[in-house]
């Protein structure tokens, strides 16, 4: 059996495929987007009439394999990752993942699973390794199954709502740089409502938000959950977030630095490792709940590992140590991932703004790269808004159990404003300061690479390195203005 036939012939999938065609009935569901993630973090997919909803999910959709690399091609013309002569994937919906659309609920969305063509010569209906969110589920399995443990996360996705000038371009933010100001937050109010209403109907629990320090920038934060499902979140805020900007004339801007001067938008990770805990609902205020129940559910309970266990209330255990050890181990490496575009590293070029430049952590230390924001959590520092949150998963899993197997000690937190601490002799390492710097990181990091299996590595190294290599052989705004009229 391949794994696409055992995928097809699960346990209870069957009951779940029956479920969804009654809620497609009951609901009026007329047509269905298939989504799967590329590379870079795009949703990608078909779609189809909900009439040929079985039909699909037990056979599937065919797509180009180039799919996972968003279609592009290089600087010299030739595709990425895929040429025209490759075969197709076969894209296998996810039933308990269904949920209908709330701004048009004639339409519903599905996750999927990818797997390698069934007529390939080699590993004929194989999990597809350049199935970002597949790779994630298959690694935090065997991490569980290795471990005993399981890997919880909650994200800060700080994004920008920006007006259009007449042209339908960026024309500065809707507000004020005023942090944490909530009349400016009041001025983004029928924004911030329509995202919260929208975000509780697809299964976000949106807790908190505020108006951070830059022009129309504000921060929606949703519960923690299992590594996946908030992935899968966060995938759905964006989504969210550019219907809304559709809905209201804006830009809904999750490009890291639109603006020098003011913070950047970055998307840090809260990490925890558990033991045990369960699947519960989450009742989400007044919405409809028209989705398969798994949508709203997140995992309760258990034993956090990352809990202090002596006397230093501060200090986390052993097993959070050494998981502090693995990550700032493999930071340089980590930084290719979460600061995966050109323009991240104007995020850590603006000086002045607490983004983490340098290889070391600390408690409530916003000056290193990863600093414990509570007891029971880290959180990782160097990523930002246009991270692909499967393959940021997936890496900072794989640095932490290094850290286990290796038992590798993490060292004395520094309590000092990093700077003050360098000043006064301290050594201590900066991340990367350009993506060609991480990406020649993430090349020497065989560990880390291993968190990008199979063909994941080979496809992200080249998407990234064609970015790079653009930027590179580009003439900017910048090159005019500086040496346009220097000589003589």
């Amino acid at each position: 059996m391949t794994d696409l036939e055992a995928f097809v012939e699960a346990p209870g999938r069957h009951e779940h495929v029956a479920e969804v065609r009654r809620m497609i009935d009951a609901l009026g569901i007329e047509y269905l987007y298939l989504q799967f993630v590329s590379v870079n973090g795009r949703i990608m997919g078909k779609g189809i009439p909900s009439d040929h909803w079985e039909a699909i999910a037990a056979k599937g959709f065919q797509l180009v394999y180039g799919a996972t690399m968003n279609l592009f091609v290089n600087r010299h013309g030739d595709y990425l990752g895929y040429g025209p002569e490759a075969a197709e994937l076969i894209g296998i919906p996810e039933p308990e993942t269904f949920c209908q659309l709330p701004w048009d609920k004639r339409v519903a969305r599905v996750w999927c699973t990818l797997f390698r063509n069934r007529e390939e010569r080699e590993d004929p209906g194989a999990f597809l390794t350049a199935d970002c969110r597949g790779n994630l589920c298959r690694q935090h399995a065997a991490f569980t199954a290795k471990t005993g443990l399981h890997m919880r996360t909650g994200v800060e996705p700080e994004m920008m709502w920006l007006k259009k000038d007449e042209a339908g371009n960026p024309n500065g933010g809707v507000t004020k740089p005023w942090c944490y100001h909530i009349d400016q937050f009041e001025m983004l109010r029928p924004v911030y409502m329509q995202v919260i209403k929208y975000g509780r109907a697809m299964g976000l629990d949106m807790i908190q938000g505020d108006h951070e320090d830059a022009p129309g920038q504000i921060e929606l934060n949703f519960t923690y959950d299992d590594a996946l499902r908030t992935a899968d979140r966060l995938s759905t805020y964006r989504q969210i977030c550019a219907q809304v900007a559709r809905e209201h004339g804006l830009i809904a801007c999750f490009m890291c630095k639109p603006f020098m001067g003011v913070s950047a938008n970055g998307c840090h990770h809260n990490l925890s490792l558990w033991r045990g805990g369960e699947d519960k609902p989450k009742t989400l205020g007044k919405t409809d709940r028209a989705a398969m129940e798994a949508v709203f559910h997140y995992r309760h309970g258990g034993e956090n590992t990352f809990e202090p266990e002596g006397a230093d209330r501060q200090m986390p255990g052993v097993v959070g140590q050494h998981a502090i050890g693995g990550i700032v181990a493999h930071l340089d490496a980590l930084t290719a991932i979460g600061c995966s575009t050109v323009n991240s590293y104007r995020r850590l070029w603006d000086t002045g703004f607490w983004a983490p430049v340098f290889k070391d952590w600390g408690f409530q230390n916003r000056t290193t790269g990863l600093r414990i924001s509570a007891p029971g959590r880290f959180e990782f520092r160097s990523v930002d808004s246009m991270v692909n949150p499967y393959l940021m998963a997936s890496a900072l899993m794989r640095a932490i159990e290094h850290g286990l197997d290796d038992a590798i000690p993490c060292g004395e937190p520094e309590e000092r404003n990093i700077y003050a601490a360098m000043e006064a002799g301290k050594l201590v390492q900066k991340l990367p300061m350009t993506l060609g710097d991480a990406l020649k990181a993430l090349s020497a990091d065989e560990i880390l690479k291993e968190a990008l299996p199979g063909e994941m590595f080979r496809l992200y190294h080249e998407y990234k390195t064609d970015e790079w290599e653009r930027f590179n052989h580009d003439v900017s705004d910048w090159d005019v203005k500086t040496y346009l009229h220097a000589l003589p």
